[in-house]
């Protein structure tokens, strides 16, 4: 069999995505391995009675279900739990690690107060509960007294679940409008849906029952969504026929193990899908009973369509041959069940509003909205139902002001969260600083574009206190540590899993003691309402989290307790019901509004002083979340991606030659933010001009198993605003690399 240069390539990467990244070969792998290493904190459990308890994992957003296997009172090793709805018996391989977050060293042991007279200087001391309790009321009750309740902010990895309805309760009793959370592609899921469907929640998709599903860059098997879900959609796929088309322009596993590749242009994906529509449009494929019956304003948005995205001038735009534009636009509406999906990579960054609608606006295009096999509109959890706020005066008036990231305002009234917006905001002390910040499952000082901007941001504000269970880059920059319990330490609701089509509700519970002096983050929060009284403690009447968890969970306590989950009977709204737009239809003339002026989002940098494009892209062997990669997952990083301590970048042969660049040579990779010491590693899954960068890496904080391994893409690249959303719209930045 003769096999060509594209096809040995899918054969390599696809072969690794298959055997390394399957949830069953994770799965089978034994106790020994997950300790690669002799390192000092290895546990060694003593002879005992071997239980298992049903947990889930929090991880990620994936709400996995998983099986902690115990010898006698230690936790030996982490499996997926069978029955789950979500993971099915699977597991990720951070999952897997998960022992190694639980017992390593790299955990917050105990109240800890900055003593160094900078931040981020090293200097730390321990305190007790009380203290730190008793002296961040303090500085809370001052601010209140002075008028300024709305200069507390908090961010949060999470807006769901009762640990984060209880910091919100906890910001609107106090009298601050800022809580925010972390972007990812649901901010974008979630405008779309309230500016298509009318209606207020999350994206779910019937992956597994879809039979054609085009994905616009999205990891399928490379984290989006539940990880290990999507792996095994994507096995489903295979065995049923369905077909995967990958929309990116680079060969990423999920490129590789597709049944076909679409080379692009960075940052066309929307273009591209509105190219599609043009030919699904002008040659009547689409679904015409739901466009004619269930529809509104798709005559204005086609005589848009028709007239800008022609496949000629869209081949212009994406660099994609007009003649594969129209036979993908006619396999995909001739598809029986197709579904079109997008979010870069894991989905962790937001990306351009149009790019969403214009994709979405393709689903509907083939009438596969809340139907099998495609995108339904779910609900939000409505399982949290409490007593209305009684607001004193403080708080009243704390909450008359703006949110200072300048989301839900005149100019972005669809946006919930701007966290993107933050530093700039403190940065011009409008429309107001902040005075205190509290930061709980998220690490902004990494995650976010141009840390140096977000540090000097952090250096306005006198109080920055942190609820990290590890010493992340932001905790090391706070004041005050308050850590939590890590997440097989503590009961948890999980009430929504990333992009699952089913209402599946999930209670991660402790399965170990707390092994430090650590509280849950939900208990603090209760505690120093308690401690701040008046309206603020009378908005928290349990004792405990644990009583509050129960008394929300109400008749499901028990059978959570039991099995891990319940799922809630759930059917997507007919299209008769579905929508709740003004015109009780779904809305192309919403989407309308932000298609004809569309392009692709504008990144930084001049091309003749940076000739290259740097984009980042997503491993499931690298987190580039709020927790980093466990020693065990950094021990499987190839070393094309990480050799050493040296991050190696990703640059076409082509490419390579004209620089005078080879494999493994010393570079300086620079961009209108930074500059970095990389190597090179010469693919011919990458288009010429472009340089790939992984996220996860370059850690300042943590342990010597992490920290200073290769470089933060995030220090190259600076937030992008999206002039529709107000959200980072960045999926690259110009760059150029040289000789070191």
């Amino acid at each position: 069999m003769k096999i060509d240069r594209r096809s040995f390539l899918s054969f390599v990467i696809g072969g690794a995505a298959g055997t390394a990244l399957s949830p069953m070969a994770l799965k089978l792998t034994d106790d020994s391995s997950i300790w690669t290493q002799m390192w000092p904190w290895t546990p060694v459990p003593e002879d005992g009675e071997v239980t298992h308890v049903n947990s889930v994992c929090t991880l990620c957003p994936g709400g996995c279900g998983i099986s902690v296997r115990k010898v006698g009172d230690r936790a030996v090793k982490i499996e997926g739990q069978k029955d789950h709805p979500v993971s099915q018996g699977g597991i990720c391989i951070m999952g897997l690690s998960g022992l190694q977050l639980l017992y390593g060293p790299t955990r917050v042991q105990t109240p800890m107060k900055r003593t160094g007279k900078k931040r981020g200087q090293g200097g730390w001391e321990k305190i007790t509960w009380d203290q730190a309790i008793s002296e961040v009321a303090a500085s809370l009750q001052e601010l209140r007294g002075k008028g300024q309740a709305h200069a507390l902010g908090w961010i949060a990895g999470e807006d769901r679940g009762t640990t984060s309805g209880l910091i919100q309760r906890f910001m609107s009793a106090y009298g601050s409008p800022n809580f925010i959370r972390t972007p990812s592609m649901e901010d974008n899921y979630e405008q779309v849906l309230q500016a298509m469907h009318g209606t207020s929640g999350y994206a779910g998709f019937d992956l597994e029952n879809a039979s054609y599903v085009l994905s616009f860059g999205s990891g399928v098997i490379e984290g989006w969504g539940s990880p290990v879900r999507m792996i095994r959609a994507h096995s489903g796929w295979r065995d049923k026929g369905a077909k995967l088309v990958q929309v990116e322009p680079r060969l990423s596993n999920t490129a590789a193990k597709a049944d076909a590749w679409i080379g692009i242009e960075p940052g066309t994906e929307g273009a591209l899908a509105l190219g599609l529509a043009h030919v699904i449009v002008a040659e009547s494929l689409f679904n015409a009973n739901f466009v004619n019956g269930y529809t509104a304003g798709f005559d204005t948005w086609r005589s848009q369509v028709l007239a800008r995205y022609s496949p000629d001038k869209t081949a212009k735009i994406t660099g994609v041959d007009a003649s594969t534009i129209v036979s993908l636009a006619r396999a995909f509406a001739g598809a029986r069940r197709p579904l079109a999906i997008c979010g870069r990579g894991e989905g962790r960054t937001p990306g351009s509003l149009g790019e969403f609608a214009s994709v979405h606006a393709l689903n509907a295009l083939v009438g596969n909205i809340n139907r099998k096999g495609g995108v339904w509109a779910m609900p939000e959890p409505d399982h949290i139902q409490w007593p209305e706020i009684e607001t004193d005066r403080a708080a009243a008036e704390g909450l008359q002001n703006a949110r200072i990231d300048g989301a839900g305002s005149a100019e972005y009234p669809m946006t919930r969260y701007r966290l993107n917006h933050l530093p700039q905001a403190l940065a011009s002390a409008k429309p107001y600083g902040l005075q205190a910040l509290f930061v709980s499952g998220a690490n902004p000082l990494y995650t976010m574009g141009e840390p140096k901007a977000v540090k000097t941001a952090l250096d306005s504000i006198p109080l920055v206190v942190s609820f990290s269970s590890f010493m992340d880059e932001t905790a090391a920059y706070a004041d005050l540590i308050l850590p939590n319990h890590v997440y097989l330490e503590r009961y948890e609701d999980v009430p929504v899993a990333a992009g699952f089509q089913r209402a599946v509700r999930s209670l991660a519970k402790p399965v170990v003691e707390p092994q430090f002096n650590t509280r849950q983050t939900a208990d603090v929060t209760i505690a120093l309402a308690k401690a701040l009284g008046g309206t603020v403690g009378g908005a928290f009447p349990w004792d405990d989290y644990a009583a509050c968890l129960e008394e929300i969970l109400g008749d499901n306590w028990g059978p959570l307790q039991e099995a891990g989950f319940v799922e809630v009977d759930f059917r997507p709204a007919d299209w008769a019901s579905a929508f709740e737009t003004g015109s009780g239809r779904f809305e192309f003339a919403t989407a309308g509004s932000v298609l004809p002026d569309y392009a692709p989002a504008d990144i930084e940098g001049d091309k003749k002083s940076y000739p290259l494009i740097l984009m980042p892209y997503d491993s499931l062997r690298l987190s580039a979340g709020y927790i980093g990669d466990t020693p065990f997952m950094i021990k499987t990083v190839a070393d094309t991606i990480l050799k050493g301590n040296d991050l190696l970048v990703e640059i076409n042969p082509e490419t390579a030659k004209g620089l005078g660049l080879s494999e493994g040579d010393r570079a300086t990779l620079k961009t209108p933010r930074g500059s970095a010491e990389v190597r090179v590693h010469l693919f011919d899954g990458m288009r010429p001009g472009l340089v790939g960068m992984p996220r996860g890496l370059g850690h300042s904080a943590y342990d010597k198993y992490l920290a200073d391994k290769g470089v933060n893409v995030n220090d190259l690249i600076g937030p992008v605003n999206d002039a529709v959303s107000g959200l980072d719209a960045a999926w690259g930045i110009r760059a150029k690399l040289s000789n070191a």
